[in-house]
């Protein structure tokens, strides 16, 4: 049984005597929909420049409400990513800062006095779930998804396992579910579609609710395009012989030869699916009380086959996944709310995954528990087109991987500082990226004070961790 933080527990008492009989007038509360695609870069879309893979769904999201130009991940891999967007917190507070793998299956947990998205919402009335991959925690452990606020669960826990599309078994609300074996050839069953109709279902099991007033949340974590490189034939019927293929060596990679029409089969299977959740929101009646939002939980993989370079994947930007350069973190963002979020329009805002929680908490109405720190700020505003939109001071990331980097990012200036386990007072390197958008000019020496305003964000700005310790101590 989960055991509430008390912040938590007082927050709910006080809001089922607020909310236990809702006056008639009270707008309604809107449903939250939050899918993040993996390993999908900022230029795999057509709405942000894609040529060769079609992605009319996703792009139909942008015709209909608002595309982010300026959005970033939390961080520039999986764990940490997914940390930073459930909690509000950013790699410098938040909990997971790396991916930390457990000795079976699993990522190192969240502590269950985590306060999450999910606890947030909950609180409010929602009904939540999540399908996809989750990457907070293993099977027993206090991260798992129904520990912390997700009432309903399907989906990896392992990160590791979710490299598999064909995998031995996945995870419902804490039991193991062991797929079939004799689809498609004996390989089993492919588990982005088994996750895209497990999210249907949530769909239409909760529309009831949500029609009488029971608003929900749910968070479709899909795992494509990340390697392996594995499509279903239907899949890379369209992309098949249109390339130059060079094959993929590898006994594992089911489309080794033919990685590229892996690829965009991928995405373009998951585009389908965005696809079908919105028809299906239509179906059920709740379209136009459901905000939409679409992204990806960090830049484009070189692995495995994959090959970024080929298709823009990064849209122009230095670096891939694991990079604090902007193509590492820099994602896509697309918002739909038919009559709310504008029709085909573009935001410049410039935000990260820390800002969803106070967004989704002051859209629901939910209050945030009073000592509760919070990186986020909200951008409603800019969503509903109303109001002033407060902007950040910075935003800041760090990760404690091979040898150590920090970013930092103040209006148009980037801060990037890399070796800092090996030195942690590494020289910061400074672009203007609205003058240089692929970071390619270093201009630190002429900007000294912007540097010294950096550095103390890079000091200042964070706590050490003892689990994922970044600064060296020499």
């Amino acid at each position: 049984m989960r055991k509430w933080p008390c912040r938590v527990v007082a927050l709910m008492a006080c809001l089922a005597g607020a909310t236990a009989a809702p006056a008639a007038d009270a707008p309604r509360k809107p449903n939250l929909v939050f899918i993040l695609a993996d390993d999908l870069g900022y230029g795999d879309l057509g709405c942000y420049g894609q040529q060769k893979i079609r992605t009319p769904n996703l792009d139909r999201l942008a015709v209909e409400g608002m595309r982010f130009t300026q959005f970033y991940s939390g961080a520039p891999v999986c764990a940490p990513a997914r940390c930073t967007l459930l909690t509000g917190l950013h790699t410098g507070h938040a909990h997971i800062r790396d991916n930390g793998e457990l000795p079976t299956e699993g990522q190192r947990p969240i502590p269950a006095s985590t306060v999450t998205l999910a606890e947030v919402l909950k609180s409010a009335g929602y009904r939540t779930g999540i399908v996809g991959k989750w990457g907070l925690g293993g099977p027993g452990t206090e991260g798992e998804p129904n520990r912390q606020g997700f009432d309903h669960w399907f989906g990896y826990l392992c990160q590791r396992e979710a490299h598999r599309y064909y995998p031995q078994h996945l995870w419902r609300n804490g039991e193991k579910v062991v797929l079939e074996k004799n689809l498609n050839g004996g390989r089993g069953q492919y588990s982005h579609d088994l996750v895209a109709d497990e999210a249907l279902r949530f769909l239409r099991d909760a529309a009831a609710g949500a029609k009488k007033q029971t608003p929900f949340f749910l968070y479709v974590a899909f795992t494509i395009p990340h390697v392996d490189l594995d499509a279903p034939d239907d899949a890379m019927q369209a992309y098949r012989g249109k390339w130059d293929e060079k094959p993929f060596p590898g006994d594992h990679y089911r489309a080794e030869a033919n990685p590229r029409a892996a690829y965009a089969g991928m995405v373009s299977r998951m585009d389908r699916d965005v696809g079908r959740i919105m028809t299906t929101l239509k179906e059920v009646g709740l379209d136009d009380d459901t905000l939409v939002l679409f992204s990806s939980d960090n830049g484009p993989i070189d692995a495995g086959g994959s090959d970024p370079k080929f298709f823009g994947s990064a849209g122009g930007s230095r670096g891939l996944k694991g990079s604090l350069f902007e193509g590492g973190i820099r994602v896509p963002l697309l918002a739909r709310w038919p009559g709310r979020v504008a029709a085909g329009s573009t935001s410049d805002f410039v935000g990260a995954f820390w800002d969803v929680l106070p967004t989704f908490a002051e859209l629901a109405a939910a209050p945030i528990p009073a000592d509760l720190r919070l990186d986020g700020l909200s951008f409603a505003p800019t969503l509903l087109g109303r109001g002033t939109q407060k902007a950040h001071d910075y935003l800041y990331w760090e990760s404690p991987a091979r040898q150590g980097a920090q970013a930092a990012r103040l209006g148009d200036w980037k801060g990037v500082r890399l070796g800092v386990k090996r030195d942690a007072g590494a020289r910061v390197q400074l672009f203007n990226l609205n003058e240089d958008a692929a970071e390619s000019r270093d201009v630190a020496g002429d900007h000294p004070d912007v540097v010294a305003r950096i550095n103390r964000i890079m000091r200042e700005g964070r706590t050490e961790s003892t689990i994922f310790p970044l600064l060296s101590t020499k």
